[in-house]
């Protein structure tokens, strides 16, 4: 993936390690799960996940800690507390679509029901995919490290100017995509 390599040893200098600070172990994932299929209490996460109460309570207090989920009270009952995904805990729906999909391809045979699809067609989403800053699908030897002073200095010296970033319902042509790059 390059000249360079990250510092491996330092631990602060990379973002992975600080989200499994915060996300790395199983219950912590099912808990955000469980805030995507909406659950918001204490005792819906504890009767739904099967999970000690203790355990429940240490990770549920963690997440707000770290701005993942928020606490608030109950529309309909202020001495009950409601959990919240907040804009982070949204932000991490794709990684959980990584694993989920990483863990249908390589897990047990397990058929999927209920399907994750899309709102509009009803289908089952694609791929969770590592795309450039203009939307070409990368695999592990697209991918290279370079030093932040070096952004957009292509291996030939040009310079590549950033495109628009994409959003949301920004269309990614896939199929062509593949095309172009086996006919390369």
């Amino acid at each position: 993936m390059g000249d360079i390599r990250e510092p491996l040893r330092e631990l602060t200098e990379c973002g992975l390690p600080q989200a499994l600070e915060v996300m790395g172990e199983r219950w912590s994932f099912m808990i955000l799960r469980a805030s995507f299929n909406g659950l918001h209490h204490f005792e819906e996460f504890l009767s739904e996940l099967g999970i000690a109460r203790n355990i429940l309570s240490n990770r549920l207090a963690k997440l707000v800690e770290h701005g993942i989920l928020r606490r608030d009270p109950c529309a309909d009952d202020k001495r009950k507390i409601e959990y919240r995904l907040t804009d982070k805990g949204f932000d991490l729906l794709p990684a959980m679509v990584a694993l989920r999909q990483w863990g249908q391809k390589y897990g047990a045979e397990v058929v999927e029901n209920p399907v994750l699809v899309d709102d509009r067609d009803r289908l089952p989403i694609g791929p969770t995919s590592i795309l450039s800053h203009d939307g070409r699908i990368l695999g592990a030897g697209d991918l290279y490290l370079v030093d932040r002073s070096n952004l957009g200095v292509r291996a030939d010296g040009t310079k590549a100017e950033p495109k628009t970033e994409l959003g949301l319902g920004d269309v990614v042509d896939i199929a062509s995509a593949r095309k172009a790059k086996t006919a390369a």
